[in-house]
């Protein structure tokens, strides 16, 4: 599976997350939108930052995701050589800024659905990788939300959104196109890497584990999966993916049990076999890291395999 996309995406997502960070977002000009069929009437937009899901046809267009703002004109051109319809809808997976940055453009002429608590740190500050996030503005955020699920009947197909709580975030969803057998997880998905699980916003190692593993157990075994950040991926894909988030997860808490200490364990590192999955954005000790304060949150650090 290629990992190029990744590495671009992440370091673009993560210079440019913050609205603190304007001197260190990357030249938008040079960034070119790939768009690569996923299977029915979806296709999957390659920029920078999150990847975009796109659904087509006689009733126009639905995206979920919408990266930065900068690339909104982009964006729209590349969605227009799919299917030259109307933008009606844009679902956000969560409230991080390379997923939702285009809100504020796309928000005029089409409608925002996401879950409750986007709507609630989109409308308010935040502090994402120790930067001060300042508030969107009205036409960026989700006129529609939900607390647990909404579907919308579109294009042939019943695309059903689904909320799974503290894995990524506290407001993330996952997107179900039913009838094209394809799903959108949004950031509680990095293929092939260790992924970025925001603890400040509700983000939860546990959580994240659950969930993948409760996507595991019901999708079709060749249903196509776009990730948050990475190639379009399989359902072996997702399942290394959650393989990994047992076995590393497994790895801290058994030490922690021990008594070492965070530092301790960072120096330990992980095994050969985690080597390339901290190649991208979060290095093995940011996970480490990452694991470790999770773990540190749960009362008595219960087991992921049953949790």
């Amino acid at each position: 599976m290629k990992r190029t996309a990744l590495v671009s995406g992440l370091v673009a997502a993560c210079l440019a997350l913050a609205a603190g960070t304007r001197s260190q977002q990357p030249d938008y000009s040079k960034v070119q939108m790939k768009a690569t069929r996923a299977a029915g009437n979806v296709y999957m937009l390659e920029g920078a930052g999150g990847n975009i899901g796109v659904s087509v046809g006689s009733d126009g267009v639905l995206i979920v995701d919408d990266q930065f703002a900068p690339l909104a004109d982009k964006i729209r051109a590349a969605v227009k050589e799919l299917n030259p319809g109307q933008l009606r809808f844009v679902l956000n997976t969560h409230f991080h800024g390379d997923h939702t940055g285009g809100n504020a453009a796309f928000g005029k002429e089409s409608t925002i659905i996401a879950h409750d608590n986007v709507r609630k740190r989109l409308a308010s500050e935040q502090n994402v990788l120790g930067e001060k996030v300042a508030p969107s503005p009205r036409e960026a955020l989700p006129v529609i939300t939900y607390e647990r699920s909404v579907s919308i009947h579109f294009n042939d197909e019943e695309i059903k959104v689904v909320h799974f709580p503290h894995g990524h975030t506290d407001g993330d969803s996952v997107i179900f196109f039913t009838r094209s057998n394809v799903i959108h997880m949004g950031d509680d998905f990095f293929a092939g890497r260790f992924p970025f699980v925001d603890i400040s916003s509700g983000g939860d190692v546990l959580g994240l584990t659950k969930n993948v593993g409760d996507i595991v157990a019901q999708v079709p075994a060749d249903v196509k999966i776009i990730p948050g950040h990475g190639p379009l991926s399989t359902i072996d894909d997702l399942k290394s993916y959650h393989r990994m988030l047992l076995a590393t997860t497994d790895i801290v808490r058994r030490q922690i049990k021990a008594g070492k200490t965070m530092e301790q364990i960072k120096a330990a590192g992980l095994p050969e076999e985690w080597k390339t999955w901290g190649t991208g954005f979060i290095k093995t000790d940011r996970w480490i890291e990452t694991v470790y304060k999770s773990l540190s949150n749960q009362k008595g650090a219960r087991d992921t395999t049953h949790h």
